[in-house]
């Protein structure tokens, strides 16, 4: 039965892979067909090497970016996020191979239009395969057979959030726990601890998932030796999850396990190359394309509306609490209180084309300097006055770890109805939880994400931008 499991799985794993090779090659027929001689012609006479290339291609790119079926809950924007990582790789080794064959100069056009539609359909396909597994899954079928040794809290909250989605793939066998009066209230008991060895190998049962207490470690040794010898999944819910309800991340010095208490993606040297090219290219072409003209339209309104230079400086918090000068189109008349009051709604000190660039966002575009400079990044926590770090790193916990990430031009924060004058500890507290979960979740698409709302939110104007 389990080695039936085992062959089931391979199948559809090899059922996703042949997928995607089906999609890379039809992609390529497809492209190929659509742009003609003029781009494609290098590779009439050699098109069998390219296409076998192509394909060898799919194999390296995927042993670094593998297919995650054993994973039971993946989020749509990873599934996205895999297939962009899978071709944004084959193309590279692609076109370094086809550099040897020296014909990779005459098809930038094509690899450039082949690795845009790709993406799009591969991350389709994947969308569309995961959302047929869930529903498969929620049949009952393709599911892990589990076990959970210990019925305290932990235990139980293991159980509603296996329970609360059948398209995980769980079938929850039941608990097992020596303290007996919990068989009356549990879903299902089925029996004492030094009973799970037995049931599991007369089940089949795919992964045991232990949240005893750590004073009893000699149970814990006792199973997981069992599950090793018999090649059963074995998950141990540490005991203070009780207290700490969080998503911590494991690390190794050496052989020694440590957890930390916030997964950083950015800590991650690719992650932050690829942020940092990303903030370098992208301010670029905004400062070279947009800025130029911007700055004379702007500029001249600002100084007809009121006395003053065009660009307001002022210091704020920034990379691990580093004061840094922001930039900004000046919104307001000049005032002493520019570094200590926030803009209010129907403030007197708002010019009437401060009120405009302040809806429209456009008065943050002279940070798009700060960002080529290195203070900034195109997204991230939106940089706070100095007295408002002051004020609020006493009230808020969590406040001085928004700073561990660069502050952004814009920010998850801002586009999820964060934007602009907090009135309350409540309201900040709300902004801070939203940097926070950004320093934790960042992913180059969620950045690109974000900047496309913001775009869409310049058009459309900010309700709370004033």
């Amino acid at each position: 039965m389990m080695e039936w499991k085992k062959r089931h799985s391979y199948f559809i794993q090899w059922f996703i892979g042949m997928g995607d090779l089906i999609i890379l090659n039809l992609m390529f027929f497809v492209v190929f067909q659509m742009l003609g001689d003029i781009y494609t012609g290098a590779i009439r006479p050699v098109m069998r090497e390219v296409i076998l290339l192509l394909n060898f291609c799919y194999f390296f790119a995927l042993y670094f970016v593998p297919i995650q079926l054993h994973l039971s809950v993946v989020f749509i924007d990873k599934l996205v996020q895999r297939a962009f990582m899978l071709v944004t790789l084959l193309i590279f080794f692609f076109a370094t191979c086809l550099t040897f064959m020296n014909i990779s100069d005459l098809l930038a056009t094509f690899l450039v239009v082949y690795y845009g539609a790709t993406v799009v359909v591969l991350s389709l396909w994947q969308v569309i395969v995961r959302i047929c597994l869930k529903a498969y899954r929620k049949k009952g079928l393709n599911s892990k057979k589990v076990v959970i040794v210990g019925a305290g809290k932990n235990g139980m909250e293991i159980y509603k959030v296996m329970k609360n989605d059948l398209s995980y793939g769980f079938k929850i066998m039941g608990f097992f726990d020596d303290n007996i009066s919990l068989q009356q209230v549990l879903p299902n008991y089925l029996g004492l601890t030094n009973e799970v060895e037995t049931y599991v190998t007369e089940h089949d049962v795919d992964e045991i998932y232990y949240t005893l207490p750590g004073t009893q470690d000699e149970k814990l040794l006792r199973l997981l030796n069992f599950a090793e010898k018999n090649m059963i999944r074995f998950y141990i819910v540490p005991e203070f999850y009780r207290n700490v309800k969080k998503s911590l991340v494991m690390d190794v010095i050496e052989y020694i396990p440590l957890l930390s208490v916030r997964r950083e993606p950015l800590q991650a040297a690719y992650n932050r190359f690829l942020k940092r090219c990303f903030d370098i290219v992208f301010s670029l072409l905004v400062l070279t394309l947009i800025f130029p003209f911007l700055y004379v339209i702007v500029g001249l309104l600002i100084k007809m509306s009121s006395k003053g230079p065009i660009f307001f400086k002022q210091r704020r918090t920034g990379l691990y609490g580093h004061d840094f000068e922001c930039y900004k189109f000046r919104t307001m008349r000049v005032n002493d209180d520019a570094d200590k009051k926030q803009a209010q709604k129907n403030d007197p000190r708002t010019t009437k084309i401060g009120t405009f660039l302040r809806k429209t966002n456009l008065d943050e575009f002279p940070q798009f300097f700060n960002v080529l400079l290195g203070d900034m990044s195109v997204v991230g926590p939106r940089p706070h006055m100095l007295k408002h770090t002051e004020q609020y790193s006493a009230l808020i916990d969590k406040y001085m770890v928004r700073h561990l990430a660069k502050p952004g031009v814009t920010g998850w924060a801002q586009v999820t109805g964060y934007r602009g004058e907090t009135k309350t500890l409540e309201q900040m507290e709300g902004r801070v939880k939203r940097d926070v979960w950004y320093i934790e979740n960042w992913s180059f698409f969620l950045d690109l994400k974000i900047i496309v709302v913001t775009v869409i939110n310049m058009f459309r104007g900010e309700k709370n931008a004033y």
